[in-house]
């Protein structure tokens, strides 16, 4: 995979800064955070009452035989057990509410960003990438809220909790446990650094396995038909080589970090029986606080050991919302300006004064463009290959920025227009067909079901799309598949048509849109084309100069400068470029 689409493997964001940013996301659900946080405070206190329990039953009833108290004592522990059931499980549930609510906000924020986004960013950023961000870093996301920020005031309220409780019962037996904890807070923070980094190279390898996934099986014509496969076998091999790596890196310090929870837990349970044992054969203290004293101190270690256990969920999570919060973070290259002037139905009229275009600073595709379109009229761009013909419709319809000069409609600067209301004003039927999945009215309608089913079998009659659609078992409800690959390219090209003419634009942009028809197709587009550019605005970009007829003007591009400009008549009177495009086109071998 190209090295300009590989991720960064660096850190972007401190772990408080993402846990913040997060967090913002549950303020809208914060009543139902307070209520998941109270039962989550109930389950950490209730579970504090069985060593409790279990010390009283000992010291009180047990050693001087008091049978009636034990039963009672044990009718307490089963509804404390049965409480804290039902505790558990409203929080747990309004937890998991809560999570898969912000993450499909979050979502639905990232794809809407992605919207916003240009031309040019998608040309920096794989669609696998992409996917990767919207789909699998959000949903792990989602582990974060419910489990991370569970084990984060599950956690502090049980091992505050215990603490407390420990330091009641003996608070000099509790200091020597202490001595423990220096030992586990060097394990947890060498751990944590490792285990984080092995994590974070593991997501950025998820979205190259991704990315590469959808560029191969995008191109499975191509890779079998020049016998690719081989070669792409190896390559998703060493890309899955270097996941295994990482994920094998993590699973080498989860098998050190994890049997270390439980060394540190055995030896403070030999510093309390040796201590606390001492100190009851002493009779310095009673059975029951030792007991009750060496399941506090398991009970203690349980929240860390869960921790560790669930440590690779938190750091996977940290990884996907550094990536997430850095998608989000990407501004517009070509954003609209503040307060963009209101559009409503436009006349048409196209002008480009002295434009300048790049794709890159200082490289200029087209270079000092004027020239102007009136209401209704018709003008075909026309040149080689490469001298910027579809530069000029992603620059009128604000795919990118231009460099220099301006582009105004109706005598008003694009550039003062968001690029909804500029969009709404312009059909364009490209070369590549983009079909969605559905059926053959979705793929003309587009969304618009104001638009009824007459209305739109009135536009295919027009561009002769409705006698192929007419054939099929379903007629308009057809279901294409992925891409319309059922289609041909000229059944494609057609529907294209049909696409740009149901939203009744004023400014119609055919880039190339004849390329892929045969030639008894094109002598059925002919008159359509006719019917097209018949009271609109048309810009027509043209490979076949056949098509042609009936525009009334021709501008023709060279290196990137306007090289003639007129009606098509006047162009072949110049014996010029035009002249000469036409003559090879027509087979005279005209140099």
């Amino acid at each position: 995979m190209s090295k300009l689409h590989e991720e960064s493997l660096q850190d972007s964001y401190l772990d408080w800064t993402l846990f913040k940013r997060v967090v913002v996301y549950l303020k809208p659900y914060r009543a139902l955070v307070l209520l998941a946080i109270f039962f989550l405070f109930c389950v950490s206190i209730l579970s504090l009452a069985g060593p409790y329990l279990t010390k009283i039953a000992i010291d009180d009833y047990i050693s001087v035989s008091n049978l009636e108290g034990l039963n009672q004592l044990a009718l307490v522990y089963l509804s404390i057990l049965g409480l804290a059931f039902v505790c558990q499980f409203v929080q747990t549930y309004l937890m998991q509410y809560i999570g898969q609510k912000v993450m499909y906000d979050l979502r639905t924020q990232t794809f809407a960003h992605l919207h916003r986004m240009s031309f040019k960013f998608f040309d920096k950023n794989p669609i696998g990438k992409l996917v990767t961000r919207v789909v699998n870093d959000v949903e792990v996301l989602n582990e974060m809220l419910t489990s991370g920020l569970i084990l984060v005031f599950s956690d502090l309220f049980t091992l505050m909790g215990i603490l407390c409780v420990m330091l009641y019962l003996d608070w000099q037996l509790t200091l020597v446990v202490c001595t423990v904890f220096p030992l586990l807070y060097l394990a947890t923070r060498a751990y944590r650094v490792r285990a984080r980094d092995a994590l974070r190279k593991n997501r950025a390898h998820v979205t190259r396995l991704n990315t590469f996934l959808e560029e191969n099986l995008s191109g499975m014509p191509t890779v079998h038909l020049f016998h690719r496969g081989k070669i792409h076998h190896e390559k998703f091999r060493a890309i899955n080589d270097d996941k295994v790596k990482e994920d094998l890196r993590a699973i080498h310090y989860n098998a050190i970090y994890l049997p270390s929870i439980d060394v540190f837990s055995a030896f403070g349970m030999v510093l309390v029986i040796w201590y606390g044992g001492g100190k009851f054969v002493q009779d310095q203290m009673q059975l029951g606080v030792l007991v009750a004293f060496l399941q506090y101190l398991q009970k203690f270690f349980e929240p860390i050991r869960d921790l560790a256990e669930k440590f690779n969920i938190i750091q996977t999570a940290i990884a996907s919302a550094e990536r997430t919060f850095e998608l989000l973070d990407t501004p517009e290259d070509y954003s609209d300006p503040p307060t963009p002037l209101p559009v409503k139905r436009m006349r048409g009229e196209v002008e480009f004064r002295n434009m300048w275009f790049g794709y890159k600073k200082d490289d200029f595709v087209l270079k000092d463009i004027s020239f102007s379109v009136r209401e209704g009229e018709s003008l075909a761009v026309v040149g080689a290959t490469g001298v910027g013909k579809s530069s000029l419709v992603n620059a009128l319809c604000k795919f990118y920025e231009i460099s220099r000069g301006d582009i105004l409609l109706d005598g008003v600067s694009i550039s003062k227009m968001s690029k909804y209301d500029l969009r709404r004003q312009i059909s364009l039927v490209q070369q590549d067909v983009f079909l969605f999945s559905g059926n053959i009215l979705d793929n003309i309608r587009l969304g618009n079901t104001d638009l009824p089913s007459e209305y739109i079998e009135s536009v295919a009659q027009s561009v002769n799309l409705h006698t192929f659609v007419d054939r099929l078992p379903g007629k308009y409800d057809q279901e294409i598949r992925e891409r319309g690959s059922v289609l041909s390219l000229g059944q494609k090209q057609l529907l294209s048509f049909a696409r740009a003419l149901a939203a009744d634009p004023r400014i119609l942009v055919l880039d190339e849109a004849t390329s892929s028809i045969d030639t008894e197709t094109e002598r059925h587009i002919q008159n359509a084309i006719k019917e097209i550019i018949r009271g609109r605005t048309s810009i027509i970009i043209a490979h076949r100069l056949s098509t042609l007829k009936h525009v009334d003007k021709i501008l023709v591009l060279k290196e990137g400068r306007i090289a003639e400009y007129g009606t098509q008549k006047e162009l072949l009177q110049k014996n010029g470029v035009y002249w000469k495009l036409y003559n090879l086109q027509a087979g005279n071998g005209v140099k």
